[in-house]
């Protein structure tokens, strides 16, 4: 039988100086773009009347709230030790999302308030189904190297942004083409459910080893390695 690692390999002090700087640059890209994101939607949602496009821009926001706790945990001299502080805050980011866009979600349905046609929204949505899962996957592969549960969190986050980008672009589309109206808030109503469950891992801390993992594809072997304790045993509790 053939031998089976158990833990990440070792990094010396310059590879991981060099990872570090690689989570510093991917944090700092993503925040750029979803600031850029955010506003757009938003101002988009809020003159088309749609709740899920408005939805978007809030997930944008969270992005943002993301990675500037990832990029504050790595501007200090000990990452780790801001670590558990940084899931924290994106976990409360998630959670304070998925409460505004369902109270929205539910405000649209119960008034009857009909999305309009948003080709703005329908644009914004396509470009970042076309980023992010770039972003994503540079930030997660650097955070399996380098060991930070907070960086792959927060590359599931943005990844999970991209698929959501594919649930708003499909309910912005019924309701131009077919006059859907009910797959906007529909759609909301994902991206809060979505948001939910980021924040449960978040918060617990497993970023790697819970049930969106199957979502996100981390079942090839590394996600054992990153979801390691300091001390070598598993992140069972």
């Amino acid at each position: 039988m053939s031998a089976v690692s158990i833990g990440p390999r070792p990094l010396d002090a310059a590879r991981r100086a060099v990872l570090q700087r690689r989570i510093r640059w991917v944090v700092t890209a993503t925040i750029s773009y979803n600031v850029i994101e955010a506003v757009i939607a938003i101002a988009a949602g809020r003159a088309a009347s749609s709740s899920a496009l408005i939805g978007f821009g809030l997930d944008s926001v969270v992005e943002v709230l993301s990675a500037a706790a990832v990029a504050w945990q790595f501007a200090a001299p000990d990452p780790e030790a801001r670590e558990k502080v940084a899931m924290r805050a994106i976990a409360v980011s998630f959670f304070g999302l998925a409460l505004f866009v369902t109270i929205d979600a539910v405000r649209t349905v119960l008034g009857g308030a009909e999305p309009d046609h948003s080709t703005v929204g329908i644009v914004l949505a396509a470009v970042s189904l076309a980023i992010m899962p770039a972003l994503s996957w540079f930030e997660r592969r650097t955070g399996r190297e380098l060991g930070s549960a907070s960086a792959i969190a927060d590359s599931k986050q943005t990844l999970v942004c991209s698929y959501l980008s594919g649930v708003l672009l499909v309910g912005l589309v019924l309701n131009s083409t077919l006059g859907w109206w009910w797959a906007d808030p529909l759609a909301a109503v994902v991206i809060a459910g979505f948001a939910v469950r980021e924040g449960l891992e978040a918060w617990k801390g497993d970023a790697c080893c819970t049930p969106v993992a199957q979502l996100v594809g981390d079942q090839d072997g590394h996600c054992g390695d990153s979801c390691l304790t300091h001390d070598g045993k598993d992140g069972t509790r």
